[in-house]
């Protein structure tokens, strides 16, 4: 009996394409629960993050909502409620667009480059995740992960 198997006791898969794929949602979720846990620390949640991450990236022009949207790693996150609720907590500027009226230009101000740089000098407990991988292995399995995106539209 495998680990998987163990750990959500189950004794047989229909077949290997079931295995991998019940695998992949496992440690996905044991994943984004480390995750949750790590920024849980911090204040805001990992979709919170992300924008943060990308508005340092876009730093010092804004983006708007759908550039948000776009670059998301979540895409079913509610990005105007996320942007909100960074606002609220002081992380980020938000205000309508010159350009467009009906767009909404987003902008990370100096309180949330603060947070992000704190979060970047202990992020690297979350590397460990792979621990159990050589470098090769991590190799391979990008490699496999690329191949199984190739089919994401």
């Amino acid at each position: 009996m495998s680990n998987l198997e163990k750990l959500i006791t189950q004794k047989t898969f229909e077949n290997e394409n079931q295995r991998g794929l019940i695998s992949l949602i496992f440690i996905g979720n044991w994943i984004t629960s480390r995750h949750q846990q790590f920024f849980k620390r911090y204040g805001i949640t990992m979709q919170q993050f992300n924008i943060l991450r990308i508005l340092r990236g876009q730093h010092p022009q804004a983006a708007s909502i759908n550039i948000l949207k776009e670059r998301m790693l979540d895409k079913m996150s509610d990005v105007s409620r996320l942007v909100e609720r960074l606002r609220k907590a002081d992380l980020v500027e938000r205000k309508n667009s010159e350009m467009d009226r009906r767009a909404v230009d987003v902008r990370i101000n100096d309180k949330g480059l603060q947070l992000l740089k704190l979060i970047d000098n202990e992020i690297r407990q979350l590397d460990n995740t792979l621990q159990s991988l050589n470098e090769k292995e991590v190799i391979q399995l990008n490699k496999l992960l690329d191949k199984m995106l190739d089919s994401y539209h």
